[in-house]
């Protein structure tokens, strides 16, 4: 494999910004595949979309370069880099026909008539809307639209495709099977795809790999699998909605470490990644939780009493109160009868169910 795009070192300061993107340490760097789907998410405001406007070159950066196969594009405009945008307004020209928005990006590049008319009706036939060119842009369903600027970006052939929250503006069935066809052309086409989502689910159902972004800087990137069974951060894992979070002091022996919450004791396996000397918060993932009504052990067990019950469809998440914290549990083998407001009840698991990581929540507060 080769790099289609390497952003190294990157930084970026606005006016006024208290936290500047990449002001940590030596910038924000990744490096992508050819053909790979590159995901990245975070909250408001981690940087998320500043990185695509600088690989867009929509903005340029204060500091370090942008790699686009090999050729360095950092001081390009953005119709001199070869990139497309997919923006979450999709940004199509009501006033021209479905064919001529595709085309339109063809157009500006001098491409002849003949050849871009051919090019459009290849991009429309890949989004699924071949023999659709002459309706206009109002005669559009939402999910058509967004193909459609799909299809827009996809007729320049870009060596890397940005995805600014395409599908924030979508139902969640039509939202699903845009996922689905982004993960089709990703396979029909040597094309970077680079997503920019808040939503987690969404990442993991296309991505290859998934960086997460906080507070201008790259917390982690991994694939979807690692991301949830190994997340280094607390950061990371409250942003995956991963399960309870616990601190407190801890000892490490032989492998394993300890960690002694209020009213409370975690034991797992310390990750190989996690040197000594780093702070450390332990996460019981809410899936991982047994919920039961027997005695408690001395470790990894807790006694509480259920505050909330909320049946999602699949599965009931539950809040318990317990002497150590509030924890939050998911499980599909109650029924809500049996989980009402009030009843105690005992919460246990496995001790490699207990994910260690890195204690980021103080890190570049201001």
């Amino acid at each position: 494999m080769t790099a289609s795009l390497q952003c190294i070192n990157l930084q970026k300061r606005y006016p006024g910004q208290e936290i500047a993107f990449g002001e940590t340490g030596d910038g924000v760097s990744i490096e992508v595949e050819k053909g790979e789907l590159f995901a990245l998410i975070g909250p408001s405001g981690c940087g998320k979309t500043t990185m695509l406007r600088l690989i867009g070159g929509f903005i340029m950066p204060d500091r370090g370069s942008i790699r686009i196969e090999g050729r360095d594009v950092t001081a390009l405009q953005p119709y001199h880099r070869p990139t497309s945008t997919v923006f979450q307004n999709y940004a199509l020209f009501p006033n021209l026909r479905l064919d001529a928005n595709v085309a339109f990006g063809l157009k500006m590049q001098g491409v002849g008539q003949a050849e871009r008319l051919k090019r459009a009706d290849e991009a429309l036939e890949l989004v699924g809307l071949g023999g659709m060119g002459h309706r206009k842009i109002s005669e559009l369903s939402g999910g058509q639209q967004q193909r459609a600027a799909l299809a827009r970006a996809l007729a320049v052939k870009p060596a890397v495709l940005l995805l600014d929250e395409p599908l924030g503006a979508l139902d969640l069935k039509l939202r699903r099977k845009m996922q689905d066809e982004l993960a089709n052309l990703k396979k029909e086409t040597s094309t970077t795809f680079i997503h920019v989502t808040h939503d987690q689910e969404e990442a993991c159902a296309i991505a290859d790999r998934i960086a997460v972004m906080d507070r201008g800087r790259i917390s982690q990137i991994s694939s979807p699998q690692e991301l949830y069974t190994a997340p280094r951060t607390t950061h990371v894992a409250r942003f995956i909605n991963l399960g309870t979070i616990v601190k407190g002091t801890f000892k490490r022996s032989q492998g394993m470490i300890d960690l002694f919450g209020a009213g409370l004791t975690l034991r797992g396996a310390a990750p190989d990644w996690l040197s000594r000397g780093v702070p450390i918060a332990a996460v019981v993932p809410r899936s991982a939780m047994k919920v039961s009504s027997g005695p408690v052990a001395e470790v990894n067990a807790i006694s509480g009493v259920v505050e909330r019950c909320v049946f999602t469809g699949t599965q009931y998440d539950l809040i318990v109160k317990t002497p150590a914290d509030t924890l939050h549990v998911s499980t599909g083998t109650k029924v809500l009868g049996d989980l009402a407001p009030g009843k105690p009840v005992s919460l246990s698991w496995r001790a490699e169910d207990v994910v260690f990581v890195e204690d980021t929540d103080d890190v570049g507060a201001q």
